[in-house]
């Protein structure tokens, strides 16, 4: 008989064997905001509590600074269910945030109208 954690979680033929939302225990919702481009960093402090091996993985991940998005896509997993899991480890102290550096104004009209024509020449 083998641990919870000792397992695969993914199987090449079918897939990953955990429903996303298993590993979040069915929440939806972050206890902080998480913005996807959001950075966050392992603090290096020790987590009290249980962790599974996604809480694992992403503090392993974090060790340089790295947003939410990346670590969404190296764990293959939904956006929002990271999220979870990162804000469960920003409570606990075992990792920090920065909210997204922008150096322009993301309404800026100019800019919005270059996307736009790009967009169209795309088409």
């Amino acid at each position: 008989m083998t641990a919870a954690g000792d397992g695969p979680w993914l199987d090449d033929a079918a897939g990953r064997l955990v429903r996303p939302f298993t590993v979040s225990n069915g929440r939806t919702r972050p206890t902080i905001a998480l913005d996807l481009m959001s950075q966050v960093r392992a603090t290096g402090a020790t987590p009290l509590g249980y962790l599974g091996p996604e809480h694992e993985q992403a503090i392993d991940l974090c060790r340089a600074p790295v947003s939410v998005a990346e670590v969404a896509a190296h764990l293959k997993l939904p956006a929002v269910v990271t999220k979870v899991l990162l804000s469960d480890l920003l409570d606990c102290g075992a990792l920090t945030t920065k909210p997204p550096e922008f150096h322009h104004n993301p309404t800026d009209r100019a800019l919005l109208e270059a996307v736009l024509d790009g967009l169209r020449r795309q088409l």
